[in-house]
């Protein structure tokens, strides 16, 4: 028999204050109701680069390759990173700086915030947020502290620098953005960044889209600003622009002092990056952006295809346009109960998507759109049936 005093056992109270993650809730209505069109998970269509594959097939020939490797990432993919950050994003790496492969970015941004955080300091988020960026503040029991954005889903300068206060350790940039596919422009991105360094604060930067900008938009990274590295960490991944979001691998530069915190937790969590996805990611990056180029053209054609119709329901349906990513977040006219709604519209509609309020947005009926995993054919049908069904419970 159980004692009586060990019979309710139950989550923390930190853990009961997560969200649940959404992708998997809309993936068992999707599977519960064939013939849904997915425009929910934020993934790309194409396969990695030939060149992983033959990496692959040569990764088994030494034995080495199955034991562990330094925490920190092996010393080729850390060259070829180290390289494509000086002449990409004009990051060099001085003595102060501390380049760590991750398992993809997500695993970047825990580690770093439990690195600089204590329990009960805050963090300052940008919503409409990524909804894994919140958890992960709410799981190292620290406080996610919300700043609206302007209707462009643009950073307000002001509004950062007045939710500040003495507990505040960082603020969380994403550009080009997840869920809204903003791009913050070099101006602002400067002054947060500045804003950070003057308040004694850290300035997180996720880039995991940073090849994904359209029209001319340019990506910009904070950490090429100078004086900025005692103070800046950005996270990058391969899951977007190579296509291997399931190989789980990107790596993270953050200031060296950060260094022992970020080993202890990454040794603790999984030792080091799968060792197959590091070899894997060299042969990705020796590729280079050349290979992601003719897929991001396509998908610069899926968005304009997108807002041709999306412009055709204004009265029913209004966006901000993305010039980044692979999203658009679309309002509908009324307010709903919004997991009724997605509900409704798998159900009914055979279309999914991600609701707002899982982004910070509980007061609109706001959807996020994910074009990156479909063809066109299957994008536009998709948002017919969308359309179709926010428009049937707004009228």
């Amino acid at each position: 028999m159980i004692d009586a005093e060990y019979a309710s056992i139950s989550a923390t109270v930190r853990m009961s204050q997560v969200q649940a993650p959404i992708i998997p809730f809309v993936g068992e209505l999707i599977r519960d109701n064939p013939g849904t069109i997915n425009l929910g998970q934020g993934i790309v269509d194409y396969a990695p680069p030939s060149a992983v594959k033959h990496a692959v097939n040569a990764f088994f020939d030494d034995p080495a390759n199955h034991r562990y490797k330094l925490v920190d990432g092996i010393p080729e993919l850390k060259a070829i990173i180290e390289q494509k950050l000086a002449t990409e994003n004009n990051i060099k790496s001085p003595d102060k700086r501390e380049l760590f492969v991750t398992a993809g970015s997500n695993m970047g941004f825990l580690q770093a915030i439990l690195a600089i955080t204590d329990p009960g300091d805050e963090v300052i988020i940008l919503s409409p947020y990524y909804f894994n960026h919140e958890m992960a503040i709410r799981i190292a029991d620290a406080k996610p502290v919300i700043v609206a954005t302007d209707a462009n889903h643009q950073p307000l300068f002001d509004a950062i620098a007045a939710a500040i206060t003495n507990k505040t350790r960082a603020v969380v940039t994403i550009s080009p953005n997840n869920p809204s596919g903003a791009v913050y422009s070099r101006e602002m991105l400067t002054a947060i960044n500045e804003l950070c360094r003057d308040r004694g604060l850290y300035h997180i930067n996720d880039e995991a889209y940073e090849y994904f900008v359209y029209n001319g938009t340019e990506h910009f990274s904070p950490a090429s600003i100078t004086n900025s590295v005692d103070h800046t960490i950005s996270l990058f991944s391969l899951s977007k622009t190579y296509g291997m979001a399931s190989w789980r691998i990107g790596y993270m530069l953050f200031p060296a002092h950060l260094t022992a915190a970020i080993k202890k937790v990454q040794d603790t969590n999984l030792i080091c990056a799968p060792v197959i996805s590091q070899h894997a990611a060299v042969a990705a990056l020796k590729c280079g952006r050349d290979f992601c180029t003719p897929h991001i053209a396509r998908l610069a054609r899926t968005r304009s295809a997108i807002i041709t119709q999306l412009e055709q329901h204004r009265e029913q349906i209004s966006y901000a346009t993305p010039h980044g990513a692979f999203y658009f977040l679309i309002k509908a006219s009324e307010r709903q109960e919004m997991m009724q709604l997605t509900r409704a519209l798998i159900e009914q509609h055979r279309v999914a998507a991600i609701p707002g309020n899982t982004f910070g947005l509980g007061e609109s009926c706001y959807f996020r759109i994910a074009y990156g995993a479909l063809s066109q054919s299957e994008i536009t049908t998709g948002m017919n049936r969308l359309i179709a069904g926010l428009t049937e419970v707004t009228t």
